[in-house]
C-alpha cells in the first residue's frame, strides 16, 4: 500500500493576524462607543457609500422590480429547496418528556432564537445564493427578526438580484453594509434592528475576525476560512469533468484549496494535464484567482485503495466532498468527517453553493472533523426542564445534599434539605 504525491501545496506562508485582529478592534470599540455615526463613517470610508443605511420598502421593491423575470425564477427556483430542505431538517428536532424516576419529570424543548444577523459576502462576485442559505433556514427555524447586509459597491448599494433573495426570504431589515461594520451595526442591533442572539454567514478575514471576537456576547455559526473541496475518483470518473470541478472551485479565490484524491493513476495524470486550459478558458479575474489556488494550494494524490482514499479525505476533512467512483454506497458508509457530501458524477458542489438544497454555509480548514454546517439546529435552542412532586423531592434532597458535601460545597447541601422540610 502506497500514497503518492503527484502534486504539492506550496507551503502555507506564515500569516500574520495581528493586525486583522488590531484593525477588527478598533473598529468594534469604536462602533461600541459612537454607535450608528462610527459605522456610517466606516461605510463611507472602506466602501464609499454615502447613501441611506436602511434600505426602505420602497427601495427594496425597486431593486425587485429590476431584476429580470428569468432569474427571479431561478432565485425562487433555489430558494424553494433550501426552504423544503431546511423544513425537513425541522421535523428531526424532537422534543420529550419521561418520567426520570417516580414523581421526577424531566424534559426537552426546541426555542428558536428570537433574532439573527445574516451576513451576505460580496466583492467581486454577488453571492445570491448566500442569503437564500442563511435567511431562508432562519425563517423556517422560527427566527423572529431578522437582519440581513451585504456589502454596497459605490453609488449603487447591495446589487438588485441579493436585494431581491433578501427580499423573498423574509429579511426583516436589510441593511446597506458590509465588513465589520455590517457584523457589528446586526450586533448591537443599530439602525431600527434588533440585537442578534446568532451571526451567521461567511465573509472575508476580517468579518471572521469580527464573529470571533464577539462570540460569547453573540453566538455565531462557525469559524470559518477559505472555502475548500476534495474530490475522490477512480478510473470510472471523467477527467474532464473532476478537472472542472477542481478549477471551480479554485475560482472562489487563491486561498482555496482544492484536492483530487485518486485510486487511477491514468485519470489522475490526465486532470492535471488538462487544468491549466480549462483556467486559461475563464474570464478575468476568475481565471487568475483559479490559477493561484491551483499552483499554491492544491494537491493531486494517488491512492493504492479505496480505503486509502477515505483515510485520506478523512484526515483533510474538506467542507465539500465529491466522489465519482464506483459504488457509492460504499463510500456514503464509510466517510466520515466532511462539511457535505455530493456523491456521482451527475452532482457537484457548484450545484450545493447555489441551487439543490443543503446549506452551502460549511465548516472549513478542518473543522469538519467536529461540526457540520448551518442548519436550522444552528438557530435552535435545545434546553431542558424538570419538575418533581414531594416524595421525588425528598429522595433528591438526600442525595443532594450528600453529594454536595463530599464536594465541599455546603450552599449546595442546605438548599437541597430545605425541600426535606414539612
Amino acid at each position: 500500500m502506497a500514497i503518492t504525491y503527484l502534486k504539492t501545496a506550496a507551503p502555507r506562508p506564515a500569516v500574520e493576524n495581528k493586525d486583522v485582529r488590531d484593525i477588527v478592534a478598533i473598529m468594534l470599540a469604536n462602533i461600541e462607543r459612537e454607535g450608528e455615526a462610527a459605522v456610517r463613517g466606516y461605510a463611507e470610508k472602506l466602501d464609499g457609500w454615502t447613501g441611506e443605511i436602511v434600505l426602505s420598502d420602497a427601495e427594496r421593491k425597486a431593486a425587485c422590480d429590476r431584476v429580470p423575470d428569468a432569474l427571479k425564477d431561478d432565485i425562487r427556483f433555489a430558494q424553494k429547496n433550501i426552504r423544503r430542505f431546511a423544513e425537513a431538517q425541522k421535523a428531526t428536532l424532537g422534543e420529550c418528556e419521561i418520567e426520570v424516576m417516580p414523581g421526577l419529570i424531566a424534559g426537552q424543548k426546541q426555542i428558536p432564537v428570537s433574532s439573527a444577523g445574516c451576513y451576505v459576502p460580496g466583492g467581486r462576485y454577488s453571492h445570491v445564493a448566500s442569503a437564500l442559505m442563511t435567511i431562508t433556514t432562519a425563517k423556517v427555524a422560527g427566527v423572529k427578526h431578522i437582519s440581513a447586509v451585504s456589502p454596497t459597491r459605490p453609488d449603487i448599494g447591495i446589487p438588485d438580484p441579493i436585494v431581491f433573495a433578501m427580499d423573498l426570504c423574509g429579511a426583516d431589515l436589510i441593511l446597506n453594509l458590509g465588513g465589520v461594520q455590517g457584523i457589528a451595526a446586526m450586533a448591537q442591533g443599530l439602525f431600527g434592528g434588533k440585537p442578534a442572539d446568532i451571526l451567521v454567514g461567511p465573509g472575508n478575514s476580517y468579518v471572521a475576525e469580527a464573529k470571533r471576537m464577539l462570540f460569547g456576547e453573540v453566538g455565531i455559526d462557525m469559524f470559518a476560512g477559505p472555502t475548500d473541496s476534495l474530490v475522490i475518483a477512480d478510473h470510472t470518473a471523467s477527467a474532464d469533468t473532476v478537472a472542472w470541478d477542481l478549477v471551480s472551485q479554485a475560482e472562489h479565490g487563491i486561498d482555496s484549496p482544492v484536492w483530487l484524491v485518486a485510486t487511477d493513476k491514468v485519470l489522475a495524470e490526465a486532470v492535471l494535464d488538462r487544468v491549466s486550459a480549462l483556467i486559461a478558458s475563464l474570464p478575468q479575474p476568475n481565471a487568475a484567482a483559479a490559477r493561484t489556488a491551483w499552483d499554491e494550494r492544491a494537491e493531486v494524490i494517488l491512492c493504492d485503495s479505496r480505503e486509502e482514499a477515505v483515510q485520506i479525505s478523512d484526515r483533510y476533512a474538506p467542507e465539500h466532498l465529491q466522489v465519482q467512483a464506483e459504488d457509492l454506497d460504499w463510500w456514503l458508509d464509510r466517510l466520515s468527517a466532511y462539511g457535505s457530501l455530493f456523491l456521482g458524477k451527475e452532482t457537484t458542489v457548484a450545484f450545493g453553493d447555489k441551487t439543490s438544497g443543503p446549506n452551502h454555509v460549511l465548516p472549513t480548514s478542518g473543522a469538519a472533523r467536529y461540526t457540520g454546517g448551518l442548519s436550522v439546529h444552528k438557530f435552535t435552542k435545545t434546553v431542558t426542564w424538570q419538575r418533581c412532586n414531594e416524595d421525588a423531592s425528598h429522595e433528591l434532597a438526600l442525595r443532594t445534599a450528600r453529594i454536595s458535601r463530599a464536594e465541599g460545597m455546603e450552599g449546595h447541601a442546605r438548599s437541597a434539605e430545605l425541600r426535606l422540610r414539612p
